[in-house]
């Protein structure tokens, strides 16, 4: 039996448990942290877990892997709007032989589509086309833009020459990219790219129906981490 400790138990904690309960007969949740009981996630109630699975906030998240590393047990962490701390983590986990997954969005859906906006980045190098990305999500949403934003358009600095910055609600130099970030109701989350010009208009999108996706791709990938050692993203998980 894989015990999970759970660590965030907000709408995608809960998301995460209720699949589990449903679907992974071999995996049970044996510690669950809120807001109500933050004071039990410490080493000692962690090490009655096999793996982690962290979507707490950005002011939490980085202490809460701290505590994974301190118990000794692997941890997929899918919080968002901590990125100062991200490369602290990383050296910490590489030095003291700790495990850590961390993606932006655990969606298969998204990480696949991550990887066609990199070819379509590299495609439209020097091309005269106005690029932007557009995310939406429900209002309850702490961090703007999305984290999944934010490594698109990383990713396509990273494959496109023409990019070296990127800003939020605003299309200033050409070489930054806008990210415009929609807060509604009820919306999952969705991702578009566009590059459009006078004459026509490249667009790739990610929709997102429901919370489902992102928790079972946490799950798969907590599974996959038992028993390796280092940092790891969703792609290693995906062989992408």
């Amino acid at each position: 039996m894989i015990r999970v400790a759970l660590i965030g138990y907000g709408k995608m904690g809960k998301t995460i448990e209720k699949l589990i309960t449903e679907n992974y007969p071999d995996m049970s949740v044996v510690l669950k942290i809120n807001s109500q009981n933050s004071e039990e996630c410490t080493a000692q109630h962690l090490r009655n877990a096999d793996v982690a699975i962290e979507f707490s906030s950005p002011k939490t998240a980085y202490n809460n892997i701290l505590q994974c590393f301190e118990a000794n047990i692997p941890v997929v962490c899918g919080s968002t709007g901590w990125y100062e701390e991200l490369n602290i983590v990383k050296q910490l986990c590489n030095e003291k032989n700790n495990t850590l997954l961390y993606a932006t969005n655990f969606s298969i859906g998204v990480n696949l589509f991550f990887e066609l906006n990199k070819k379509l980045a590299h495609l439209m190098q020097h091309q005269k086309y106005q690029l932007r990305i557009d995310e939406t999500h429900h209002t309850q949403k702490l961090d703007k833009p999305s984290g999944t934003a934010v490594s698109i358009a990383q990713d396509i600095i990273q494959n496109n020459s023409d990019y070296t910055n990127w800003n939020l609600n605003k299309s200033t130099q050409k070489e930054n990219i806008p990210v415009f970030a929609h807060r509604e109701e009820h919306v999952p989350g969705t991702h578009i790219v566009s590059y459009t010009n006078e004459i026509d208009q490249i667009q790739i999108t990610h929709t997102a129906f429901s919370r489902d996706g992102f928790a079972d791709g946490a799950i798969q990938a907590s599974r996959w981490i038992i028993g390796k050692q280092g940092f790891f993203q969703m792609k290693d998980v995906l062989s992408l």
